[in-house]
């Protein structure tokens, strides 16, 4: 019997505790493809799994981590056989099943993507949930009609993992992007990755009218709350927005004035129970339309051993970009 790394949540009463534990091949969870993960990512949803700030795990003991790659170790599933380089975002793990920041992963077959032809591992966990969710939203965009020559975009929470990676994706498809952010220092990063104007976060984040004047013909919301009420308050007519993050609250203190007189729609962009056909398409795109050196610039790589101590700061808006966690080398 083999032992590996794992971060395991556990739970007494109401005291969480959070540690990098040896477990066995016996206790990981039922699953017909057992993966061998060399690389995983932090998300804010990561954040608030490790340090408890919101109810995301549903069972514990847990193993964290909702994003991982790696390579197929064994498989009584006829899509995948070992040695297959595989992709998993999503599907509860790191919530309801044993997730990513462990050495080695069980889970069902039907999960899995494969990884894309010409891009590493770690490139993938560059893209992770927060970049795989960006191309969703920009995917929306498209399919609603809507084009660069339409008018800008915005994209709030702009210096996170969304929004880094939204910006990317957007200017490089030729859209005039107006980054929203509370960073002032990270202007310069900011336009590095294409965005055309800079707007300080405050000019979103506080309560606003039912209609504001029109600024922008879409938007890429990871925020919510007033942020997303004002941005669709402030859309163009005939324009839409992209709903996929809650970093200032889950209420959406809005009226319908932007919908019924502006024609205005909203996207909801859910990326863990995203059909496996619309998996494909977003991860075709991005290994198409990602820049590996944009990709590159915006990613710092952490070892296993201090996810822990990130999960923390990522809740506090210390991270730019996007974090890989080294879990082993392929």
């Amino acid at each position: 019997m083999s032992t590996f790394k794992a971060i395991v949540i556990e739970k007494n009463g109401d005291e969480q505790t959070v540690s990098l534990k040896d477990v066995s091949d016996t206790d990981l969870m039922d699953g017909d493809v057992t993966v061998r993960v060399t690389h995983s990512t932090l998300n804010y949803k990561d954040g608030l799994a490790l340090t408890g700030k919101a109810p995301v795990v549903r069972r514990f003991p847990m193993i964290p981590g909702i994003d991982l790659a790696g390579v197929v170790e064994a498989s009584s599933n006829a899509d995948f056989r070992p040695g297959d380089h595989v992709v998993l975002t999503g599907w509860g793990i790191g919530e309801t099943h044993f997730g990513a920041f462990s050495q080695k992963s069980r889970v069902k077959g039907g999960w899995l993507v494969p990884l894309p032809a010409g891009m590493t591992s770690a490139e993938a966990m560059a893209i992770g949930t927060a970049g795989f969710t960006a191309m969703l939203s920009v995917l929306a965009l498209e399919k609603f009609g809507l084009k660069p020559d339409n008018g800008p975009v915005v994209v709030t929470g702009a210096a996170g993992g969304v929004g880094s990676v939204a910006i990317a994706l957007l200017a490089k498809a030729g859209w005039h992007v107006i980054a929203s952010t509370g960073r002032a220092d990270e202007a310069d990063y900011l336009k590095g990755l294409g965005a055309a104007e800079i707007i300080d976060r405050s000019e979103l984040s506080g309560s606003g009218r039912p209609l504001g004047k029109e600024r922008w013909i879409a938007g890429v919301d990871a925020v919510g709350s007033h942020t997303l009420a004002n941005v669709l308050s402030m859309t163009k007519y005939g324009g839409a927005v992209t709903a996929c993050g809650l970093a200032q609250g889950m209420d959406l203190p809005a009226s319908v004035a932007p919908f019924i007189l502006r024609g205005v729609a909203l996207f909801g962009i859910d990326s863990v129970m995203c059909p496996k056909s619309r998996r494909l398409e977003a991860w075709t795109r991005l290994a198409a339309d990602i820049d590996r050196a944009t990709l590159a610039e915006i990613t710092t790589t952490i070892p296993l051993s201090k996810v822990i101590d990130a999960g923390a700061d990522i809740l506090a808006g210390k991270v730019r970009g996007r974090l890989v966690v080294e879990i082993q080398r392929d």
